[in-house]
């Protein structure tokens, strides 16, 4: 005992003990090494508004948890996301061109959930930022103007006129909701509602490109339900700008 007390004194200790004789101690974390992840602890989709998007947070929140566990195991950033999200839309557009609707309606599903895991690895890692955030945005906008774009030049191409024109008006509802909420973003004020986003989008476009003889019913109730949401919007945001005066 006494040779035992006289080395702890001396500052001697038993490999990876405590000097003063308590349990081991964890090793330290080397630099840039990243804590583990557990599933269990990862957080789930944020809660965003419309038609599917809530019963999609509760139906995928643990597929969710496990994709964005593996990803930041993996060390991905989210600006790697970003662009291969839109790298995917870019190939889903050329697709498109060459007359393609089954291949490019499969392929949306990657490139949408790319789009859904680049901001919560960008929260996980710490990284999340107004600059990533309007990077995000803008690349979004760039995204659909490509394959929605691609579609209607598709269709126009093909004698299509009723359907090019409706997914030409779906393109610009589109823009009209995104556009009224920057607007009262500026303002201070904080948009969420809204019967179609961007989820309900991609779900829809990928239905009407699957599914035959559906693209002109998919795209006509686009165009007039990304209406009716950037007429939500934009009531939202006058009622919040008058409730500010």
């Amino acid at each position: 005992m006494r040779e035992k007390r006289r080395g702890i004194r001396r500052g001697r200790r038993p490999p990876g003990g405590d000097p003063r004789g308590g349990p081991p101690r964890a090793a330290p974390r080397r630099r840039g090494e990243r804590p583990e992840a557990h599933i269990r602890d990862m957080p789930a989709p944020r809660s965003v508004k419309g038609m599917i998007a809530p019963s999609f947070g509760r139906i995928f929140a643990w597929p969710y948890r496990f994709g964005l566990a593996g990803l930041y195991r993996m060390g991905v950033r989210p600006w790697q996301l970003t662009l291969l999200s839109l790298a995917g839309n870019v190939i889903v557009g050329w697709l498109l061109l060459t007359g393609r609707r089954l291949l490019p309606g499969l392929l949306l599903a990657p490139a949408g959930m790319l789009d859904i895991f680049d901001g919560g690895v960008a929260r996980l890692r710490g990284e999340a930022s107004r600059g990533g955030a309007f990077l995000d945005s803008v690349l979004d906008r760039a995204s659909d103007v490509i394959v929605f774009g691609c579609l209607f030049w598709s269709l126009a191409g093909q004698g299509d006129r009723t359907t090019a024109l409706l997914t030409l008006v779906a393109l610009v509802a589109s823009f009209l909701v995104s556009f009224v909420r920057a607007e009262a973003e500026a303002l201070g004020l904080t948009l969420t509602e809204g019967l179609v986003q961007r989820l309900e989008r991609y779900v829809a476009l990928m239905i009407g490109l699957i599914a035959p003889g559906m693209l002109r019913p998919v795209m006509a109730l686009l165009a007039a339900l990304g209406l009716v949401t950037a007429a939500q919007r934009l009531w939202s945001a006058w009622r919040g700008a008058a409730a500010r005066r």
